[in-house]
C-alpha cells in the first residue's frame, strides 16, 4: 500500500498555480498582458476572488518563500468553544493528581458551571500537555490521595443469581452489594426481588453493619439509573431516594449505557462469581447465606488486594482512619 503521508504533490500544485496567477496579475498591473485589460477579467478568467487573491499575493510579497503560497491554519474564532486558559490550569491540577477526564468534569462542574470542558476536550488537553496517559508517579499520586477518603463514596449495584443456585428450590434470588471506593470494604445481601423498597432495606442493613463493624459511613453513593435506585425528579417519594435524604447522603448516578463507571462493584461480582457462586450448588437459602457472610469476612479481612498494594481491605481502612485522626488533630 503507497504510504502518501510525505507526498508533496499538492505542496506543489499551490505553490505553482499561486506563482503563476501572480506573474499573470504583475503583467496586468504593467499594461502588458496580453489578454487581459483589467483586473477584473483576469479574477473573472481565473475564477477567483480578490480578496482571496490579494490574501495569497501580500503573503507572498511579505515573506517570499513558498510556504506562503500554501492554505495555513487559522486559529480559533472570537468567542469560540475554546477552553479559558484558568480553566485549562484546573484540568491540569488535577490530572497531575492522577484524576481521569470523567471525574475531572465532576470535580470543575460546581466551579466552572457551563464552562466546564466535556470528557473530551479534557482529554485533548492533557494530551496537547503529554498527559494523557498516567505515568507510575501519577498512579501513585492518585492512590496516596484517595487513600485519604475512605467512605467519600460507595459504589452499589444488584446481582443476578442463577436459578439452579439453591437445589430444590426454583426462586429466583439476587444480590444487593455496596462497596466503598477507597477500600474496597464491601457487604451484599440476599433479596427475593429488586423492588425499590426491598432495596431500600437491604442497602440500609449494609450501611448499618459497614458502620458498626468499621466504622465506615458513607457520604456520597453511586448507582445506576434502574427503577429500584432512581427517581430523581421526585426522590422524596422514592424509598431508596428517600433512605439516603434521611441520612444525608449525597446520590450520584452512573453514565447511562456505561457499566464501567461502576466498575468497581462490577469487579466484585466477578471475583465473588469466581471465589464462591461459580459450579457451586447449595443445599438451602441458609447454607448460602452462611456461606456468603463468611466470605464477606474473609474478603474485608483476610484477602489481600492488588489495588490496594497487597493490603486487605480492613487494614486500608484502618489507615485511612489513622490519617484522618492526625489531620483533625
Amino acid at each position: 500500500m503507497r504510504h502518501n503521508t510525505q507526498d508533496k504533490t499538492l505542496y506543489r500544485n499551490y505553490v505553482s498555480k499561486w506563482k503563476f496567477l501572480i506573474q499573470e496579475y504583475e503583467l496586468v498591473k504593467q499594461k502588458r498582458h496580453p489578454k487581459f485589460r483589467f483586473a477584473a477579467d483576469f479574477y473573472r478568467f481565473h475564477q477567483t476572488h480578490r480578496q482571496t487573491f490579494f490574501k495569497y499575493y501580500h503573503r507572498f510579497r511579505h515573506s517570499g518563500a513558498d510556504h506562503a503560497l500554501v492554505p495555513q491554519k487559522r486559529g480559533p474564532k472570537w468567542k469560540s468553544r475554546r477552553v479559558y486558559g484558568s480553566s485549562e490550569q484546573q484540568v491540569l491540577l488535577h490530572r497531575q493528581q492522577g484524576v481521569n477526564r470523567y471525574e475531572i468534569g465532576q470535580l470543575l462542574a460546581p466551579k466552572l458551571k457551563r464552562l466546564t470542558p466535556s470528557p473530551s476536550t479534557g482529554y485533548r488537553i492533557t494530551q496537547r500537555y503529554g498527559l494523557n496517559r498516567l505515568t507510575p508517579k501519577l498512579k501513585e499520586e492518585k492512590r496516596r490521595i484517595v487513600k485519604q477518603k475512605a467512605g467519600e463514596l460507595g459504589h452499589l449495584d444488584c446481582h443476578h443469581l442463577s436459578k439452579d443456585l439453591i437445589a430444590s428450590d426454583p426462586t429466583r434470588y439476587y444480590l444487593v452489594c455496596v462497596i466503598d471506593a477507597c477500600t474496597r470494604l464491601a457487604w451484599a445481601e440476599v433479596v427475593t426481588d429488586l423492588k425499590s423498597l426491598t432495596v431500600m432495606f437491604s442497602a440500609l442493613k449494609s450501611f448499618n453493619l459497614l458502620h458498626q463493624r468499621y466504622q465506615l459511613q458513607f457520604a456520597e453513593v453511586l448507582t445506576d439509573n434502574g427503577s429500584e435506585f432512581a427517581a430523581p425528579t421526585q426522590p422524596a417519594t422514592h424509598p431508596f431516594e428517600r433512605m439516603l435524604l434521611e441520612l444525608g447522603i449525597k446520590h450520584r448516578y452512573t453514565r447511562p449505557y456505561r457499566p464501567q463507571t461502576n466498575g468497581k462493584v462490577e469487579r466484585f461480582w466477578r471475583t465473588l462469581n469466581d471465589d464462591l457462586i461459580d459450579g457451586t450448588t447449595f443445599a438451602s437459602l441458609e447454607e448460602f447465606q452462611d456461606e456468603l457472610q463468611q466470605y464477606l469476612l474473609y474478603y474485608n479481612e483476610v484477602r489481600p488486594h492488588q489495588a490496594l498494594e497487597g493490603k486487605t481491605p480492613k487494614q486500608t481502612n484502618e489507615s485511612c482512619q489513622r490519617i484522618t485522626e492526625h489531620i483533625q488533630e
